[in-house]
């Protein structure tokens, strides 16, 4: 009788460990700098991990950058794309979602978040993903609202750590406004060859 207790106890526990595992779909991200694998919360973002899962799914990502580096706290892409000339174009987006960020993540380090702007409901395609922790960036933050953690760095975090220490500056990147001198800007450019969900 003890056997069957101690079997259904660790038959139990695989399905509790696998529940775990399988937590979220995971996507990887294949850049020029190596391969990060993030692993999306579907339960507590699932507006969020659902537009970003679109953007993936149409190929959005493919061929963007990370345009905005800050060391010690984070790096933001997913919004411009490299064009053959060289040079870094804003993408057109679908509309803004709703803010996701009173779900109870935190922007932790190697997490990942939606960039937007002043405006709370204003993410679209833009991600950024956390140095380091920044409780200053969780809700309600500086505006009532903070930003939204949708996913976690699974592996792959030395790439993200390659990639916050290179050189920054000002560079022209032309904006849906036209061409304008931005700051933090990767020397190097820093490519987002694809997006793809994991196998």
């Amino acid at each position: 009788m003890q056997f069957y207790k101690t079997l259904l106890l660790s038959g139990a526990l695989a399905l509790g460990i696998s529940a775990s595992v399988q937590a979220g779909p995971k996507v990887v991200l294949s850049t020029s700098q190596g391969d990060i694998t993030i692993e999306l919360n579907e339960e507590k973002a699932p507006e969020t991990v659902k537009n970003f899962l679109g953007y993936v799914n149409d190929g959005f990502y493919d061929n963007t950058v990370f345009h905005r580096v800050i060391k010690d706290f984070m790096i933001q892409g997913g919004g411009f794309a490299l064009l053959d000339d060289g040079k870094i174009k804003q993408k057109e987006t679908k509309a803004g979602i709703q803010n996701e960020a009173k779900n109870g993540l935190k922007n932790d380090r190697g997490t990942i978040a939606m960039a937007r702007t002043g405006d709370p409901h204003s993410a679209t395609a833009q991600f950024f993903i956390n140095h380091k922790n920044n409780s200053n960036l969780d809700y309600p933050s500086f505006d009532g609202w903070g930003y939204a953690v949708f996913g976690k760095v699974v592996e792959g975090m030395d790439v993200i750590d390659k990639i916050a220490d290179v050189e920054t500056g000002k560079k022209v990147l032309t904006t849906k406004s036209g061409d304008a001198p931005m700051g933090d800007v990767p020397t190097e450019v820093i490519v987002i060859k694809s997006v793809k969900v994991a196998d």
